[in-house]
């Protein structure tokens, strides 16, 4: 039996927690199907900073705003950066066969599916939970595990990043034309 919640006695929280969700996926769904690609960034922006909202009823005021700097600052500069570089105009746009457009619907669907039943499938966490005790929400604990345990996957990120940046500059070359 499907349980709907009872709106009349929500707490300000779940109301809160329901319009950022409700804004999320909206503008996740609007990044994906927009045809300007300045528009998707756009609204992939506002999804971002939902996200960060979504951090801040969680308690997590730090990662809320390194979210919001790093994701919906840095990346999506980079972001527009691309689309810039790429200079995606209508006209030189190359439209895709419908056996790559069915490929794509039936390898989402899969996908989907595959997800779905996962979720559906999964059990809960069994078992005694350890608290370490650590305040991970404290600047110098966060940092200390992230430049200590986690320094190579973190210098693995920087490296990803950059040889992403260089490919962005090196696939908008445009080759010089012979006189």
């Amino acid at each position: 039996m499907i349980h709907i919640p009872d709106f009349a006695h929500a707490t300000t929280i779940q109301i809160i927690f329901c319009v950022l969700a409700f804004i999320t996926v909206i503008t996740a769904f609007l990044a994906i199907f927009s045809r300007n690609p300045i528009h998707s960034a756009l609204y992939l922006v506002i999804c971002f900073f939902t996200i960060a909202g979504h951090y801040l009823l969680l308690n997590a005021q730090f990662l809320a705003i390194v979210h919001i700097i790093v994701y919906s600052g840095a990346i999506m500069i980079l972001f527009l950066f691309t689309i810039m570089l790429m200079n995606l105009n209508k006209q030189n746009e190359v439209h895709k066969p419908r056996i790559t457009r069915l490929g794509a619907i039936v390898s989402f669907c899969l996908i989907c599916i595959v997800l779905i039943l996962v979720f559906i499938n999964s059990k809960p966490i069994e078992g005694e939970y350890i608290a370490t005790g650590e305040d991970y929400q404290s600047i110098k604990v966060l940092g200390h595990v992230l430049l200590n345990e986690y320094m190579v996957p973190f210098e693995f990120a920087s490296i990803l990043l950059l040889v992403a940046m260089i490919g962005v500059v090196l696939l908008s070359k445009k080759e010089k034309t012979e006189k």
